[in-house]
């Protein structure tokens, strides 16, 4: 009886193992190295933007198979977006209160719909909760996806208003330079197993 016992202890703990190996084999972490994350504004003197090449993330699936997304997580220090010109860096830093709210995050909430385009190449539509500056927006998103073995590329853009999540556009020279309230968050992140 013991050794019934035994054996069926047995086959629960490698069907576990098997299971959690499984789940685990589905996770994709974010590769910075590869990745690009740019956000493109205006101003009254003319047109920048800003970009970081050290961000995180990960992306799990339910089955990569189907292109099942199950978990979409991104985290950006903000002050590792650079412009390339100290005095703007200074002043975003500002207007995004990075001593008070120093990470940008993105949260996967739901998939909408997944569209295959054949030859591993996906459409997904997605909503996610972005923060930023401490305020959470709800927003949606459409990604463009790509698998190749053990590396998905996730292409995306989305358009909003500084003010949606209370940011103050940036300002220079005494107000004489005016920052334009739109910007634009465009990404191509490359995520690896």
């Amino acid at each position: 009886m013991g050794s019934i016992k035994n054996k069926s202890t047995l086959a629960c703990f490698l069907v576990a193992v098997f299971y959690i190996s499984f789940s685990f084999g589905q996770v994709f972490k974010l590769d910075a190295g590869n990745s690009s994350l740019k956000v493109f504004g205006t101003s009254s003197l003319h047109d920048w933007h800003i970009q970081t090449d050290s961000y995180n993330g990960t992306v799990s699936f339910t089955s990569l198979e189907d292109f099942n997304l199950d978990k979409l997580q991104v985290n950006i220090v903000t002050e590792t977006l650079k412009s390339g010109k100290k005095s703007m860096d200074k002043n975003t830093y500002k207007a995004l209160k990075t001593d008070k709210f120093p990470k940008i995050t993105f949260h996967l909430t739901q998939v909408k719909g997944v569209k295959s385009l054949g030859e591993n190449r996906y459409i997904a539509d997605t909503s996610g909760d972005l923060f930023i500056s401490g305020t959470k927006r709800n927003i949606s998103l459409q990604l463009k996806a790509e698998v190749n073995g053990n590396t998905i590329k996730l292409i995306g853009e989305k358009t909003f208003l500084m003010t949606d999540f209370n940011v103050d556009p940036p300002t220079a020279l005494f107000g004489t330079i005016t920052t334009g309230d739109e910007i634009t968050i465009k990404f191509e992140s490359i995520f690896k197993q």
